[in-house]
């Protein structure tokens, strides 16, 4: 077996990606603290040609060096914006017609191996900060809830580990439907 070279990946340059056809899917950001987690969403983003990302509150934005680090260059091709608060940036992604669901352990969460996104409107995931999650205020006015099923002790994810798992599974779900 041989490593594909870079040249054999087939990377888009920035305006291809621009002009890409994007996956329906915007990822909200709600007061995350780490720019390393943010960067990291950034290029998860990038992965899967995803429409966007809301970066809200105290949640760290672009130009920065850390992000850039662990974004490798994401925050170039990724649109992305800044609402003050999660509350606002959820409200305003509803009025446009989307779907917007919290990543959380919650009462009534769908598990994420049983949820099956809309095929008939676009969808928003809101992922929460690292120690309190999803903003509680939030949650109330969220359409769902997704959850990721977890068997160990800890039941807790790196919120960039987080969005991994579940803009993966989504992707899937929607390239099959």
């Amino acid at each position: 077996m041989r490593k594909l070279t870079t040249n054999e990946l087939g990377r888009k340059t920035i305006h291809q990606f621009r002009q890409a056809d994007k996956t329906p899917l915007v990822l909200v950001l709600d007061n995350v603290r780490s720019m390393h987690n943010v960067g990291a969403v950034f290029r998860t983003a990038d992965a899967f040609l995803l429409q966007g990302i809301v970066l809200c509150g105290y949640t760290p934005t672009p130009p920065h060096r850390d992000i850039h680090k662990t974004a490798l260059g994401a925050t170039e091709t990724v649109s992305w914006q800044y609402s003050a608060t999660t509350q606002e940036a959820v409200q305003q992604l509803q009025e446009a017609g989307y779907t917007v669901m919290a990543i959380e352990q919650a009462e009534q969460s769908i598990m994420l191996d049983a949820y099956t996104p809309p095929v008939d409107r676009p969808l928003a995931l809101v992922f929460g900060n690292e120690v309190t999650g999803v903003d509680a205020g939030v949650m109330q006015q969220v359409d769902g809830c997704i959850e990721i099923p977890q068997s160990g002790m800890k039941h807790s994810l790196n919120i960039s580990v987080s969005a991994g798992i579940v803009v993966w599974d989504i992707f899937v779900k929607m390239k099959k439907g």
